[in-house]
This record gives structure tokens, C-alpha cells and sequence, in this order.
């Protein structure tokens, strides 16, 4: 399969910004914005080979493929009525207030996603990025982390729907995605695999090594948690260690990866020290890897990320220009009017290149087990793990 003239789509239109928890919220709808605007100042979106789309929302039959009915009523009636949020459906509180609209907002993520998805399983597009997605906290009968709906799944289960045999999803958000693992936790026909800061320091205090999946799917839940202070090297190292030898081994026909840049040493709610530059190196490895592994069906989602200014936009840019076969220089400059419209609408100083300066080198697991180290711990208990599950050796594939 190779690219058409719509070969990459992006979704993205001003109305993914009613999305808006709120003035205080971490969660902030600038953080898509920015990343827009400065997509289109870069050239992004409007390149050879690139379609930006928008999205309706997903309806209620859709939605509910992946959510039970009566969370979907609820949200629904949060929507009309915040104030008649339920806590026990997670709503209004505080990581998920109600606000009106909810419902639209969240279904119209959903639909985005959904409909790349679609798109890439009937040969539309080869790539497909939804920067406004990646709500992997969602819960098939809750709200949780700042997600109401989870548009993983519903493109996940969309795809299946249509034909895939199977599918793997990677989740590269500092925290653990357990939403979706949740809605595939039995499924068979789909790995899911999350890197993401241990549990024991970081919300939602799961994703340990010994989370396999259910008696129908064993092996096909992947987690490795990492130390709180990982940096760089052993963040790659880590995902290096892992992904690409069980995606290889599971042969999907797209591979779907969730990008939530909270991993970056400047986010304010996660723990982990890694760059933007690792970042872009992880990006520009899935996208190789979708073409190694999955006939280059690519659908890349956004996900955490509370750095709205110096993290979100040059992260995702980067991302949606890895899609494109147009990857950016780490040196290149940001563009004045994307800097000058950052320090009137925020009132700081916009980053000046795509790079934090860091080199994006780590060392392969073929280097050598440290045990010493307490990310190699993390690596080995999670290869010894689920490698035998894929066929796999723990200790030498």
C-alpha cells in the first residue's frame, strides 16, 4: 500500500476547542489550538499529500459499542445539565466536571478518530493523525482522567468491525492507559501495550508488569512501568525493548498509538524527565514500525500533555509531520507569527526551535541487562512477563 494524494489525514477543526473543562482545568483547549496554529504556519497542513478533516459527532449506537447505555444517558444528561452530574458515573468531579456541550464535544473526538480509522481500512489514507484524541482514560461505565468518551477504543473497535483481524494499540502517555485496555482486556484480535510512569507514583495506580489480560486474550495486555525520573535514554530504551518485538510478533493490519507528551521533564502533573526531542524520536519509530509491521496503517492520537505552551505544540507537530513523510529538522526555527501570537494570547515567551537539544540516543536491549538499574528491572519484568505469551524470549528477542 503505498500513499495517494490524500495519503495522510488530519483531523482538525475550531470546534474541537469546546472541549473546555474549565478556566482552571489542566486539560485547556489553547493546547490544540496552538498546536493548529502552528501546524499551519510550519506548512503542515496544507503540504502535498496532507487532507485536513473535521469530524461530526459519533452517534449514540456508535458510541455505545465500546460504552454501556446508561453512561452514555448520563453524559448525555450532564451535557444538558451539569448539574445533574452523577459521581458515580465520574462526572462532575473534579478531573471531570460536566460543562455544557459535553456530550457533543467528547462524541465529535470519537467520530474524528472513528472515522480515520475507517478511512485507513478501506484504503483512503495511509496515516492518520487526530492530535484532539487519544482519551484513553474513558471507561466503558465511567468518566475518569479527564476523559468522557474514548475514541481508542471506538476506532479500535470500528476497524475490527470492518474487517481487521487485528489490531495493536501503543500508548506512549506518561500514564497508563487503562481504558483501553479495559475495553480489549478479553479481545484476542488486539494487543495493547502501554509505557508509562509506575503506577505506584502516578494516577490511575495501575499498568503493573503482571497485567496480562483476560483468560480469552492472555498476553494480550502489555504494561511497563517505569521509575518516576526516567529520562530519555531509558525511556527509548525502554520502548525499543518492548514495542517493536511484540508488534512484529503480532502482525497487526493497523497499528494504532496514543502520544501524550505528559512523559516531557517541563509537564506539571507526571514525573518522568524525557524531551521533546525523545519524543520525536519515539513518533518517527512508530511510524517505521507501522510500515515494517502493519502495511504502513498508521492512525496517531494525541492524548496527556498540560504544557500548553513549550510541550503540546511542537510535540504533535512534530508528530503530524512525521505522518507526512515531511519530518522537521530538530534545528528548525518557529515561525514569528506563530511566537508572536503565543506571547499576546498566553503572555510568555514562545520556544524559538523544535528541539530541546537533546540527542535522542539510548541503547538497544542487545546492549545488556544492568540490574543495577531500576529501568532495566522494569524492562526484564515486563519482557519475562508477556514475551513467552507472543512466542518471544525474554531475554535475548
Amino acid at each position: 500500500m503505498t500513499a495517494t494524494p490524500d495519503g495522510v489525514q488530519v483531523v482538525w477543526d475550531p470546534v474541537f476547542n469546546r472541549y473546555d473543562f474549565g478556566r482552571w482545568h489542566p486539560m485547556a483547549p489553547i493546547r490544540l489550538d496552538l498546536t493548529a496554529r502552528l501546524c499551519e504556519a510550519l506548512g503542515l497542513f496544507s503540504a502535498p499529500g496532507v487532507r485536513v478533516v473535521s469530524a461530526q459527532p459519533a452517534d449514540e449506537a456508535l458510541l455505545r459499542t465500546v460504552h454501556e447505555p446508561e453512561y452514555v444517558r448520563a453524559v448525555q444528561a450532564a451535557s444538558a445539565d451539569p448539574g445533574s452530574a452523577q459521581a458515580v458515573f465520574g462526572l462532575g468531579t473534579e478531573d471531570d466536571p460536566a460543562f455544557p456541550g459535553m456530550h457533543e464535544a467528547a462524541a465529535r473526538i470519537v467520530g474524528g478518530s472513528v472515522e480515520l480509522g475507517r478511512a485507513l481500512l478501506a484504503g483512503r489514507a495511509l496515516h492518520g493523525v487526530n492530535f484532539c484524541g487519544g482519551m484513553h482514560h474513558a471507561k466503558p461505565g465511567c468518566a475518569s482522567g479527564f476523559c468522557v468518551y474514548n475514541d481508542a477504543a471506538a476506532a479500535i473497535r470500528a476497524m475490527l468491525d470492518e474487517g481487521a483481524e487485528r489490531v495493536v494499540y501503543v500508548d506512549l502517555d506518561c500514564h497508563h492507559g487503562d481504558g483501553t485496555e479495559a475495553v480489549f482486556w478479553d479481545e484476542p484480535r488486539v494487543l495493547t501495550i502501554s509505557v508509562h510512569e509506575s503506577g505506584t507514583t502516578l494516577f490511575p495506580g495501575t499498568g503493573f508488569a503482571d497485567e496480562l489480560g483476560g483468560p480469552g486474550a492472555l498476553g494480550g495486555a502489555v504494561n511497563l512501568a517505569l521509575p518516576a525520573g526516567t529520562r530519555d535514554a531509558g525511556w527509548l530504551r525502554a520502548v525499543h525493548s518492548v514495542v517493536p518485538q511484540l508488534v512484529e510478533s503480532f502482525r497487526p493490519d493497523v497499528l494504532v498509538t496514543q502520544h501524550g507528551c505528559d512523559t516531557h521533564a517541563l509537564d506539571p502533573l507526571g514525573h518522568l524527565v524525557v524531551s521533546l526531542d525523545a519524543q520525536r524520536v519515539a513518533a518517527e519509530s512508530m511510524h517505521a514500525l507501522a510500515h515494517s509491521a502493519a502495511g504502513g496503517r498508521w492512525l496517531a492520537l494525541g492524548g496527556g500533555g498540560y504544557e500548553v505552551v513549550d510541550v503540546v505544540p511542537r510535540t504533535w507537530a512534530h508528530l503530524v509531520a512525521e505522518a507526512a513523510h515531511r519530518p522537521l529538522d530538530p534545528s528548525t526555527p518557529l515561525p514569528e507569527g506563530w511566537r508572536a501570537h503565543v506571547e499576546e494570547s498566553v503572555g510568555r515567551e514562545a520556544p524559538r526551535r523544535m528541539t530541546d537539544g537533546g540527542s535522542g540516543a539510548f541503547q538497544g536491549w542487545s546492549s545488556g541487562y544492568d540490574p543495577g538499574d531500576p529501568v532495566d528491572r522494569a524492562i526484564l519484568a515486563t519482557r519475562r512477563a508477556a514475551f513467552p505469551l507472543h512466542g518471544l524470549d525474554p531475554d535475548f528477542d
